[in-house]
């Protein structure tokens, strides 16, 4: 139900995007201290060995990482790779998000990804954009087609949605305003991307919809992480996670086969790339970029 390609070529027997060439890519976060800059500069070193498309760095609601998120690109930039920075509506003013965009054009960033963000506790208001539409919308009207834009997807809902029919119609109403792709919230269910990708394409959503990919480390992390976004971990999952208690080596390695085999379900069936929510951690993503034999 959507384009049929290999992990190195492009897309064959698709009924979308037909030259598509699958992107692989991989999210961190901004350290907070200086020992944790230290500490993502050998972990990304080793990530880099990976050649991923590019590496998107996280925002903090209200622009609480601004600095940190500058910073975090244009190192990763001096380091010879492709930086595509977060940016969120909640608690951004016009003038903040348009010297934001005027300093990473200054730096030759040409790649963005575009978000909503959460409300944190104690902010009344969100902002001067309330949905990632009206910032897609505000970039494209401040800087026409000089980034690449991407927006989040969610296969399982977004957890504010009011009905599935909204969520698909708010996913539109960011391509519309000029978005040109979209990296999903993580998921260990493949017919809910799968579904997901279906109903787009019944309405005449043909933009790559790359699955976001979220090894399994912990489970205490990942049930409050899902617990947090709305996404849904499958009972056998949950259920065997449950069963291994503090045994770290078995969860990690159960984790490695759940989401190996979900990842190659994936690429086989024409997902067009995977997006790994690292964590800041290379050890568990490039097992699996390993496994999956990724160019």
């Amino acid at each position: 139900s959507f384009p049929r390609c290999s992990p190195g070529g492009k897309a064959t027997d698709s009924l979308v995007m037909t030259d598509h060439i699958p992107a692989f890519s991989l999210e961190l976060f901004p350290p907070q201290t200086p020992e944790g800059a230290e500490k993502l500069r050998a972990a990304r070193a080793r990530m880099a060995l990976l050649k991923p498309r590019f590496f998107s760095v996280t925002f903090g609601a209200g622009g609480s990482t601004r600095d940190r998120t500058l910073e975090t690109v244009l190192e990763i930039q001096r380091e010879g790779h492709q930086a595509a920075p977060h940016l969120s509506c909640i608690g951004s003013t016009r003038d903040s998000i348009r010297s934001i965009l005027e300093q990473y054009r200054a730096q030759g960033i040409r790649h963005l990804v575009a978000l909503r963000g959460d409300l944190p506790s104690g902010m009344a208001r969100p902002g001067a954009f309330r949905y990632a539409n009206e910032l897609v919308e505000f970039i494209r009207t401040e800087t026409g087609d000089w980034f690449t834009i991407e927006v989040a997807a969610y296969p399982e809902y977004h957890p504010q949605a009011r009905s599935p029919q909204d969520d698909l119609l708010a996913f539109k109403r960011k391509l519309d305003a000029g978005a040109n792709s979209a990296i999903t919230q993580y998921f260990y269910n493949f017919d809910a991307y799968a579904h997901f990708v279906d109903q787009c394409q019944t309405i005449g959503i043909d933009v790559p919809i790359v699955p976001g990919i979220m090894p399994i480390s912990s489970y205490s992390s990942l049930a409050r992480f899902s617990d947090n976004c709305g996404a849904e971990i499958p009972r056998w999952i949950r259920k065997r996670l449950e069963s291994y208690a503090d045994d770290s080596a078995s969860i990690r390695a159960f984790g490695l086969d759940v989401v190996t085999g979900l990842c190659e379900r994936l690429l086989a069936s024409g997902a067009p790339g995977l997006h790994f929510y690292t964590l800041n951690q290379d050890a568990l993503t490039s097992t699996l970029w390993q496994r999956l034999r990724l160019p």
